[in-house]
């Protein structure tokens, strides 16, 4: 795991930073691999990473969003009402752009996002609300949005929320780490008996964001949840199947497999390289490949692969996915997801379009 770096180092890096497709379609030849010595995406900002189109979408989507949150903090419709996963996402999309409990434009939206979070902890530490379908996604989400707002406040200066917040987070690592599996990785609820790559990485995610944050999580928790991921690997193409006995490769997966090594402290591996290669040759962004299943879920991971990967990978990937989003996005700031909903959609893409700013501290190495 990184060492933690200090929130002075993470702002002036947002500051340099605003300042200045079907499956099996064929791609551009995949950049180099990463070698020690070059640089990474995290401290190595594109000349025009950051676009005026790319500011307008945001501000517009960021303002759509904010208007779809609920009257008790939580974000989602139909079977995905007053989702903890939902609602996690859409909060990490404001302070993706800076805005934190009671700071910010939208300050107020994450602190409501927060007290809901909160609101939903049981005794446990599973974080669930009523709508929950296989609790340990949005537990997992819960935990990482969890662990940034505290790594990157201490609890705010709201000590009884603070004291709230420690607690939750603690308690929500506990039960990750007592329900990982004999294979090492986790599933739909909070017991350890099977496991997929897909939960396994929302587990991997918020154990990292735990951790930065100076919460206690063990080494061989990780350890074996990296075996898991490697034993997920399809020899033959480099991509991630579902599950130890599924043995398709699929894109989002891949991306997950891929940035599940990364935010497990693995940063310079044959499995990386060959899981980021998978990727161009099955995933690159354009408009054409909005419509395929689990868009979002998987740009979110790929990006985020892509961005640790750094270098010429990350040059090639972040323009065409920028581009797309920025294109696809509807006019009143939302972005459509059939699946899951408009403020699922909205807020993934969100996330994924202000990775450049490097306000979260999830996304540095």
């Amino acid at each position: 795991m990184r060492r933690i770096r200090s929130r002075t180092i993470l702002m002036s890096a947002a500051a340099l930073a605003m300042a200045s497709g079907a499956s099996g379609q064929e791609a551009d030849a995949p950049a180099p691999s990463s070698r020690p010595g070059e640089i990474s995406a995290e401290n190595a900002a594109l000349a025009n990473e950051i676009t005026p189109a790319l500011d307008d979408a945001v501000a517009r989507g960021l303002r759509w969003l904010a208007s779809a949150q609920a009257a008790d903090g939580s974000f989602g419709s139909g079977n995905y009402q007053r989702h903890v996963a939902l609602t996690s996402l859409a909060c990490l999309a404001f302070m993706a752009d800076g805005h934190l409990p009671g700071r910010g434009q939208y300050g107020h939206v994450v602190e409501k996002g927060l007290d809901f979070i909160l609101a939903n902890c049981a005794e446990t530490g599973l974080i669930a609300a009523d709508t929950a379908h296989g609790p340990m996604y949005g537990h997992g989400f819960a935990a990482l949005f969890l662990g940034e707002v505290y790594g990157m406040t201490a609890g705010g200066a709201d000590t009884a929320r603070a004291a709230r917040l420690h607690e939750a987070l603690v308690k929500s690592v506990r039960l990750i780490v007592q329900s990982q599996n004999e294979e090492g990785g986790w599933r739909y609820n909070p017991v350890p008996y099977d496991a997929d790559v897909s939960v396994t990485i929302c587990q991997i995610m918020a154990l990292r964001s735990a951790r930065n944050a100076g919460i206690e999580a063990p080494k061989e928790t990780i350890d074996r949840a990296v075996e898991y991921v490697r034993k997920c690997q399809n020899e033959t193409d480099g991509g991630f199947k579902y599950q130890l006995t599924s043995g398709r490769s699929a894109w989002p997966r891949s991306a997950a497999g891929v940035a599940s090594l990364f935010y497990a402290g693995v940063y310079e591996d044959q499995a990386i390289d060959r899981g980021l290669a998978y990727l161009f040759n099955t995933a690159l962004p354009s408009p054409e490949s909005r419509n395929q299943a689990h868009y979002y879920y998987g740009h979110y991971y790929a990006v985020q692969a892509m961005y640790l990967a750094g270098g010429e990978r990350w040059a090639s990937w972040w323009p065409k996915i920028r581009d797309t989003l920025v294109t696809i996005q509807a006019p009143e700031g939302s972005w459509s997801d059939s699946q899951a909903g408009d403020s699922y959609g909205t807020a993934m893409a969100l996330i994924i379009l202000q990775m450049p700013k490097r306000y979260l501290p999830i996304f540095q190495k």
